[in-house]
């Protein structure tokens, strides 16, 4: 009886994981930028403003997505003003549009500039996607053609994003659903181009990978590989939902124990590095979300344990 895809193509990611792993260890990685490894960080989300606030859970780091405080005063600001009381506050962008045909957004961009500068924050980053065309916001990420013209034009625009907001900026990769046939490169190879062309940094978003190589049937450990170490300033993980034939990045489910396997690769890999769980909906309760992040720290201790100075 033959078995089936899905144990099959399990299996299979299994094991070479597994090789890819006893090859590389975890080490330290000398990176572009100098800025703090921050730990275990979570996305900063409204439903658990209060709990956060009442109990200050230990978390290393929490990290917001800039749009949502982008304005000029209310409740989003006085609530940001607590938090950044008592933790470090990363911004995480959706809404660049650093691959579009127009020009950069100067409006956007001077209020995100205006917010780096309350936050402090160590970094920035945004996806590597077009949203906007013209006026019209998609309220999407939508993927790119993995040209060399296309990577020409972001690393431009990346490269002036940098410049002008005077801090380490991040390009994370998307989980992607449809593919060009103008593409001559890898998305690895693409976001790679970029990262050196523009001397940006990456935020490797392990959950996508996962999902765009289901998706499109590549290997995501050539992905893993494929990406210089010293670039990757942040990691993301999430939860994602497999309907078999296809994998949505949703962010709605704990992180699935296959992506857990493809991080711990990536880790070894890519060095002691901030690294972020997300979740965006169906969103537990704190204690609940906790749970996973306070999992997430042992997993994360342990598989870095080889790369710390036993001296």
């Amino acid at each position: 009886m033959q078995r089936p895809k899905s144990l099959q193509r399990k299996r299979w990611l299994q094991k070479r994981i597994t090789i890819v792993q006893s090859a590389t260890h975890a080490r330290k990685v000398r990176k572009v930028f100098d800025v703090p490894s921050l730990g275990i960080g979570l996305g900063l989300r409204a439903p658990h403003y209060n709990y956060i606030l009442e109990h200050r859970p230990p978390v290393g780091w929490f990290e917001i997505i800039s749009e949502n405080f982008m304005v000029d005063g209310g409740k989003p600001l006085s609530y940001l003003d607590r938090f950044l009381e008592h933790y470090p506050i990363i911004q995480h962008g959706v809404s660049m549009s650093i691959g579009s045909t127009g020009p950069l957004d100067r409006e956007y961009l001077k209020k995100l500039k205006r917010l780096i500068k309350k936050t402090r924050t160590p970094w920035f980053s945004d996806h590597l996607c077009w949203c906007r065309h013209n006026a019209h916001q998609m309220h999407n990420l939508l993927p790119l053609p993995y040209t060399r013209e296309a990577a020409m034009h972001v690393a431009e625009k990346a490269r002036i994003v940098q410049d002008y907001m005077e801090t380490p900026f991040l390009l994370e990769n998307l989980s992607s659903y449809v593919e060009f046939t103008s593409s001559d490169m890898t998305e690895w190879e693409f976001l790679t181009m970029i990262a050196d062309k523009a001397g940006c940094g990456i935020l490797l978003d392990v959950n996508n990978i996962y999902v765009s190589a289901r998706n499109h049937g590549f290997d995501p450990m050539d992905y893993i590989l494929g990406i210089p170490p010293e670039r990757v300033v942040q990691m993301h993980i999430a939860g994602h939902t497999d309907f078999g034939a296809y994998v949505l990045d949703t962010h709605d489910h704990p992180v699935r124990r296959e992506v857990w396997e493809l991080y711990r690769a990536a880790c070894r890999r890519m060095g002691d590095v901030s690294f972020m769980l997300e979740r965006d909906d169906h969103i537990p309760p704190f204690p609940q979300v906790f749970d996973e992040v306070l999992q997430a720290k042992k997993f994360h201790a342990h598989i870095l344990e080889p790369a710390r100075d036993p001296h």
